[in-house]
């Protein structure tokens, strides 16, 4: 009789006699290496050829962030929920997805460049009547989703066009949806000034809870309490770190610098950025405003007299509280003016306002995409994407977002 010749396995190269003098173990163990690299897109040659446990570079494996200063911290935390090779010592499936809406879609490429991904599949259209359509156009079962949406204006469509890329998410039976808003719209509706007035800010907070996001990551929100107002956990990164290394290039002298509130209601905030100023001093800006989007300067609290005047705050919307206050400022004797802002929603007339040449600079981030015909010659827009994708790799990998301030 002729003996049977050995053959190769297909899976893992060995010999039938290897296989049976190992009782098998070769080839099940080849096999189970093969099933958790399929979840991945990793070739075996690439698995030969990187030893276990160190993060791959590539587009295929854990992303790699190289960003300044704070960027150039060691990850060790241990991956959410490690699945497929991991337990086995080998390389675990890359599940976080990042997608993006469509009022900021040059924010969000920027952010999936940071964090070494491409950008999520995903279907938007609308409707004749405006209604909007959403579909995932891959497969997010079991993965960490990203959506970025800032609920710019026009407000009431991008947020619900965020509602629904949610409701998509959480039907292709993704793990976990977190609602990421570099800018959140309904903000300013935080509490009841008058009798009969909506809190649109908590109401706003209750839909995307209940459309089914799992945590929310929010930039530079307009007041501290909205972040009460999720029943789900949020995280509030402040933008003004971005702002702060701009003004620091500047080379101003810490004795000609003063920090300026433009109402009482954003001292909290002035303050905190004067005290990563050198402890610069401090002024206030008594604003009385008389009707919405309507306001009117009292007085100024503080010296400003020959001193580099910036005045901070959340947003410039129709701009009228801040060249108002930019004025008086003027009178005062200040010799420069900065105005500093994280949301740039520039309602009409700001423009003009702005461009009246009372600021030496306006310095603003790119929360809100600034069109061609809302630039002008004193703007400078800062990007925050490195920002919010290092807060977006520490949510993904639960560790601190506060230490991003620290």
């Amino acid at each position: 009789m002729r003996s049977a010749r050995a053959q190769p396995c297909s899976i893992s190269g060995c010999t039938a006699q290897q296989s049976r003098r190992s009782g098998g173990r070769a080839c099940r163990a080849a096999a189970a290496q093969v099933r958790a690299q399929s979840g991945n897109g990793v070739g075996a040659a690439e698995v030969e050829a990187e030893p276990s446990g160190r993060r791959s570079s590539g587009a295929h494996g854990r992303p790699v962030l190289v960003p300044p200063s704070w960027e150039s911290t060691v990850r060790t935390a241990p991956q959410l929920f490690p699945r497929g090779a991991a337990a086995a010592g080998g390389h675990a499936p890359n599940r976080l997805r990042v997608f993006s809406g469509t009022s900021n879609p040059a924010l969000s490429q920027e952010v999936a460049c940071y964090l070494g991904l491409e950008l999520g599949k995903m279907k938007i259209k609308r409707f004749a009547d405006g209604e909007i359509y959403v579909q995932v156009g891959e497969s997010i079962r079991g993965c960490d989703v990203f959506l970025i949406q800032p609920t710019t204006p026009p407000v009431n469509d991008n947020m619900m066009e965020l509602l629904i890329m949610i409701d998509a998410c959480k039907r292709a039976s993704a793990r976990s949806i977190t609602a990421v808003l570099p800018y959140f719209g309904y903000a300013r509706a935080d509490r009841k000034t008058q009798g009969r007035e909506a809190i649109a800010a908590k109401l706003s907070a209750n839909i995307i809870t209940e459309a089914g996001a799992d945590r929310v990551l929010a930039m530079d929100l307009h007041s501290g309490q909205c972040v009460g107002y999720f029943d789900i956990p949020v995280d509030h990164v402040y933008g003004d770190s971005v702002i702060l290394d701009y003004l620091s290039s500047k080379r101003i002298s810490s004795g000609d610098l003063v920090v300026v509130s433009p109402d009482v209601g954003g001292v909290a905030r002035a303050r905190a950025f004067a005290k990563k100023l050198n402890d610069a001093p401090l002024a206030i800006v008594d604003k009385r405003r008389s009707a919405h989007n309507v306001s009117e300067v009292m007085n100024l609290i503080g010296d400003v007299r020959g001193k580099v005047a910036v005045l901070v705050d959340d947003m410039i919307d129709t701009a009228g509280t801040i060249t108002n206050a930019a004025k008086v400022l003027h009178a005062e004797g200040a010799r420069e003016v900065y105005a500093c802002a994280t949301h740039a929603v520039f309602s009409p007339p700001a423009v003009e306002r702005l461009s009246s040449g009372v600021f030496q600079e306006v310095i603003v981030a790119n929360t809100i995409p600034v069109p061609p015909e809302h630039q002008f010659p004193e703007l400078t827009v800062l990007s925050v994407a490195n920002l919010l994708g290092e807060a977006i790799w520490r949510v993904y990998n639960a560790t601190s977002v506060a230490a991003i301030r620290e």
